[in-house]
């Protein structure tokens, strides 16, 4: 296909013309679609229904430990948890702590604790003049909101096939004691897909931090999530890197069951060195006496080891994994060579990046919306929502039916070939 820029203007209004057409009739069909968070289908939601069969009232609901899970006492989860947990994570049992069924809320908590109490001893950041995080971009909108949230400032770092800059990594890190830490995805990352490189994790890992409460927030939010049996991204485990750096305290690692089994009532984990855990329970202990342990019962005895778990992913990338071939299919199929977009093909993870043309992201955002295709806002993927080049937009294929995606990817193509087309029709005046 010929270059939309390598049109003469009046080829451009003549393929505008008929590009409106389609538009007025996907207005006119009435299309009312939210893909604006990457949920799991429904479809996928049932394949975890065995587990509301586990526990009945003619259970053993005792633990390991032998206390009953009914009642109070375990403070940091139960021991076949944090089996089961340990070994997705690729940390020992004894470096996690098992919470409730958000780990957005153990992050949220983790800065907020960083804020009134600051880190192993150091002086609490509420106290600071000037607290900075780093931030890959395009990257995590939730991460984001709570960083801005408390008031922290965020400096974008530009992401690699390989993941973040890591010589801007570098030197904020080593140079700036106001650096307190890093947003990573770094496994199937939100939302390009890509999986820190081998180097990428090693440099991390060997970090000299400015500061003494440093830490790397590391979000294995889709450590398991492969969309492909015989294309499979491999991430070097980053705790054990950092010890044999020296480095033993410098990450925390967080994950969840939230897209393997119920995102309202999985589980979530973190991972980290023994002096890092006895920080977070002493607010744990002021906080609660212990999470669901019904619930961590029930998801010990349904997966039953890390094998169990695997087996149940391979279900999820069942349904997915066409979802995600209709849209990149569709893209390489209509968008291949006219040069006003790209896109990244992931081997896992729950989103497809696409970056327009500068200067044309909201606009079509905004004109899918019109139509009735509501997508994840642009300048989402940035911090205080403000892409510089307003180009990316993340794609979410999970949620809605195959039919339903199809027909979705066709207004979003229709969206970006008629904004880019006003886009370079202006340089044509």
């Amino acid at each position: 296909m010929t270059a939309y820029k390598d049109l003469s203007k009046e080829e451009l209004l003549q393929i505008k013309s008929g590009l409106e057409a389609e538009y007025e009739r996907f207005k006119s069909a009435g299309m009312k679609l939210d893909m604006s968070r990457g949920k799991p289908s429904t479809e996928q939601l049932n394949l975890s229904m065995g587990m509301m069969d586990v526990l009945n009232s003619g259970s053993d609901l005792v633990c390991k430990e032998g206390v009953d899970c009914r009642n109070y006492g375990v403070l940091d989860g139960i021991e076949e948890a944090k089996k089961l947990f340990a070994d997705m994570m690729e940390v020992p049992s004894d470096n996690i702590i098992i919470f409730g069924n958000s780990s957005l809320n153990v992050m949220f908590d983790t800065v907020a604790r960083s804020m009134t109490h600051g880190v192993m001893g150091s002086t609490p950041w509420c106290k600071l003049d000037k607290v900075k995080f780093l931030c890959p971009v395009p990257g995590y909108d939730r991460h984001f909101a709570i960083t801005e949230y408390f008031g922290i400032e965020m400096i974008n770092i530009p992401m690699t096939p390989d993941g973040p800059d890591m010589d801007l990594v570098e030197h904020y890190v080593n140079n700036d004691p106001a650096v307190k830490g890093i947003w990573c995805v770094p496994k199937y990352s939100n939302p390009q897909g890509i999986t820190y490189s081998y180097e990428t994790v090693h440099r991390f890992a060997k970090l000299k931090p400015a500061a003494e409460d440093f830490r790397i927030y590391w979000d294995n939010a889709y450590g398991i999530h492969h969309l492909y049996e015989d294309k499979q991204d491999y991430l070097l485990e980053i705790f054990q890197a950092c010890k044999a750096e020296g480095n033993p305290h410098m990450v925390y690692k967080f994950a969840s069951t939230s897209k393997i089994s119920f995102p309202g009532s999985g589980i979530s984990v973190i991972a980290a060195s023994h002096s890092n855990l006895n920080d977070i329970r002493k607010q744990m202990r002021i906080q609660t006496i212990g999470h669901d342990k019904l619930n961590q019962l029930r998801h010990a005895r349904y997966f039953k080891n890390i094998h169990g778990m695997v087996e149940h992913m391979k279900l999820h990338a069942d349904i997915i994994r066409p979802k995600f071939d209709a849209v990149l299919t569709a893209l390489d199929s209509e968008l291949s060579g006219l040069e006003i977009g790209s896109w990244i093909a992931p081997r896992g993870g729950y989103f497809i990046s696409f970056d327009a043309m500068e200067g044309c992201a909201k606009a079509i955002v905004a004109k899918a919306k019109e139509a009735g295709l509501s997508m994840t806002n642009a300048g989402a993927t940035f911090p205080y929502g403000k892409d510089p080049r307003d180009s990316n937009i993340r794609i979410a294929p999970t949620y809605p039916t195959l039919d339903e995606l199809k027909e979705a990817v066709k207004l979003f193509i229709i969206c970006v070939k008629l904004v880019s087309i006003d886009k370079i029709l202006e340089t044509k005046e």
